[in-house]
């Protein structure tokens, strides 16, 4: 029995090495030599000490196209070429699907939602849940916004003022950004008051199963992991179905959310089912009102809506939290961009307070043109989600903004490729491309984004970012996390000041999301220790 399985998976492997080996479209592009015949390039990319580093360097050596070796010999065709980014992404977005580790992986974790979808389903999903995320709807989050800050506010200003800290007091800042923003998606996304800011978090089951996860489920994979998910584009969906039922640590943490979000998901149901104002404008009402329509192109299941909750609290929360995050630590380097940023605050609060408002509005935000240009530096230098994987749907021909050279020498402006090819966009390397950002593109500076005179081309969805991702699967939820940033910062900034503790060394780790950690405490899991000061 054990002989026949053995000789099952060694055939299975020769299989996927040979199918592997007829593609030989990229066998002239350039990229760093294979480190294995069974894991390429895939465990140094995975384990490398700071996200991006080594794709920076081969963008340098190679252009911002290049070819690594994949698992059993696989050729992945890496980019961060604006052209065929915006090739792949928005001209045929339908023809690239999402790779099948991608979709798998982001299955295990948010159900059948729309992170998952096919081009005809993300049609459907896309339609319905548009209106959630219009511009007239965020409007209406934003007392929300700046409600959830001020309290993030009052917290730090009793921790610091508890301890009598009179030159500022270390905080993790990362933890609470977290939880304020979780108690965000529950008021806007659900009507439903999570209120774990001021909980410790011990006996809420939900910020327990969000805690760590993507650092218990995606940092450092074993070898086996890495060769194994290699595999998954060549099993059938039954098969692929299972994944969840697999015991090691990765996929045990991923069905505890999904578990725990669904269950969430129904409290939340039939709370609104029991007592729920008709007309009610919170996100998941307005999707299970769409069910009312009698047109099924324009309905949701059950599991869907479930689905999509357990996605919207990961992606709603999670990664605006990061942000936030990694904005914070550029700010506490840069102490004359914080008083650059007070100076603006005071003189939009000048202008609310001329017209009569308590508060700012949305112009008043979107009028702070260097607040803007911090947001969109911090999320050009810190993209949560720093690499997408694509697969090709068919023979194709993608275009290159930036010619490259070939082994053979030629300089090539088009790259043919086969079907099922995988593509890994490389979206912190285009975030940091010089054709693109200038010669200080590895710098922070935001004055990059107040100057007129640079001509870009018009890529992503924010600001010429891919941080966003782009074209038709482009993040749904771009608007909301951008205003919500504005808010927060806003009041954060205006509230406290910020340093960066001296011999501490905070790395950005790949765990499917550009995580902070501590050099000699990544153990602890998430960190971002910053010297927070009250202004008086």
């Amino acid at each position: 029995m054990i002989s026949s399985v053995a000789l099952s998976l060694a055939a299975f492997i020769a299989y996927i090495t040979w199918r592997n080996s007829r593609r030989h479209t990229l066998k002239d592009i350039r990229g760093p030599p294979s480190q294995s015949f069974w894991l390429g390039s895939e465990k140094v990319l995975r384990n490398a000490k700071q996200v991006g580093d080594l794709e920076f360097q081969w963008a340098r050596e190679y252009g911002p196209t290049w070819v690594t070796k994949g698992c059993l010999g696989e050729e992945v065709l890496w980019t961060a070429d604006p052209r065929a980014l915006q090739y792949v992404f928005h001209t045929s977005g339908y023809r690239f699907s999402k790779s099948t580790v991608a979709t798998e992986t982001t299955r295990l974790f948010t159900g059948e939602s729309i992170l998952v979808t096919d081009s005809i389903d993300h049609q459907r999903h896309r339609k319905i849940m548009n209106p959630a995320f219009g511009a007239a709807q965020l409007r209406t989050f934003l007392p929300v916004f700046r409600r959830s800050a001020a309290r993030l506010s009052q917290k730090w200003k009793d921790t610091i003022q508890l301890r009598e800290e009179s030159d500022g007091y270390i905080l993790n800042v990362n933890e609470t950004l977290s939880r304020m923003t979780l108690d965000v998606i529950g008021e806007v996304g659900f009507d439903h008051r999570f209120g774990v800011l001021n909980d410790n978090g011990a006996d809420n089951e939900l910020v327990q199963a969000f805690n760590n996860l993507f650092v218990d489920t995606l940092l450092n994979p074993s070898s086996w992991d890495i060769v194994f998910k290699s595999i998954w584009r060549f099993l059938p969906q039954p098969i692929l179905n299972c994944l969840k039922y697999l015991p090691s640590r990765e996929y045990s943490r991923f069905a505890t959310y999904l578990q725990t979000a669904i269950k969430t998901g129904k409290t939340i149901i039939n709370e609104k089912a029991a007592g729920t104002e008709k007309g009610s404008k919170d996100i998941i009402s307005i999707l299970v009102q769409s069910n009312l329509t009698e047109d099924a192109r324009s309905q949701l299941s059950e599991r869907e809506i479930l689905s999509q909750i357990a996605a919207i609290l990961v992606a709603g929360h999670d990664t605006t939290a990061s942000s936030l995050t990694w904005l914070l630590y550029e700010l506490s380097k840069h102490p004359e961009d914080q008083q650059r940023i007070r100076e603006e605050i005071k003189a939009a609060r000048a202008t609310a307070e001329a017209r009569g408002d308590d508060d700012l509005l949305p112009n008043d935000f979107n009028n702070m043109t260097f607040t803007n240009a911090v947001i969109k530096e911090g999320l050009r230098m810190h993209p949560i989600v720093p690499t997408l994987l694509r697969e090709a749907d068919s023979d194709d021909v993608i275009p290159l903004a930036q010619p490259i050279e070939t082994k053979s020498g030629k300089i090539i402006n088009e790259i043919p490729i086969s079907k099922g090819q995988g593509i890994s966009a490389s979206i912190c390397t285009y975030n940091r491309l010089r054709s693109v950002w200038g010669e200080d593109a590895d710098e922070w500076n935001p004055n990059r984004f107040l100057d007129d005179s640079r001509e870009r081309s018009s890529l992503g969805v924010f600001a010429n970012l891919m941080t966003f991702s782009a074209g038709l699967r482009a993040c749904i939820g771009w608007r909301f996390a951008v205003l919500e940033m504005q808010a927060v910062l806003v009041e954060l900034i205006e509230n406290f000041e910020y340093r960066f503790p001296a011999g501490v060394e905070v790395i950005r780790l790949n765990a499917g999301l550009m995580a902070p950690m501590v050099e000699g405490k990544m153990h602890e899991g998430l960190q971002m220790p910053l010297e927070v000061t009250v202004i008086s």
